[in-house]
């Protein structure tokens, strides 16, 4: 089980993301765009800075959704490899079966 400060960060970031997801997009837009003058390109790059940092998506860490483990997560499942067998092992993912050879 992770720490539970590590699961309630990221679920801060989760939120900030989703909360300026659309002000970054429009102000990346605006940089983007080669026919912006000078002005507005430094006023856009002058507020996409002021934007907090744990807003950015790459900042966010794929956890097991039962138990927060950072590492080993199955994007499918949204569960780490771990809680994934225990899981599976037991029936209650519809459609997984253990293979056998």
């Amino acid at each position: 089980m992770a720490k539970k400060s590590s699961i309630e960060r990221n679920k801060k970031r989760e939120r900030l993301v989703a909360k300026y997801a659309a002000k970054k997009a429009e102000l990346k837009k605006i940089l983007k765009d080669p026919k912006t003058d000078d002005e507005a390109f430094f006023e856009a790059q002058r507020k996409l800075s002021k934007i907090p940092r744990n807003a950015s998506k790459i900042r966010l860490r794929n956890r097991c959704a039962i138990t927060g483990r950072p590492r080993g997560y199955i994007r499918k499942f949204g569960l780490s490899r771990i809680t994934f067998r225990e899981l599976a092992l037991d029936g209650k993912l519809p459609g997984v079966t253990k293979s056998s050879w």
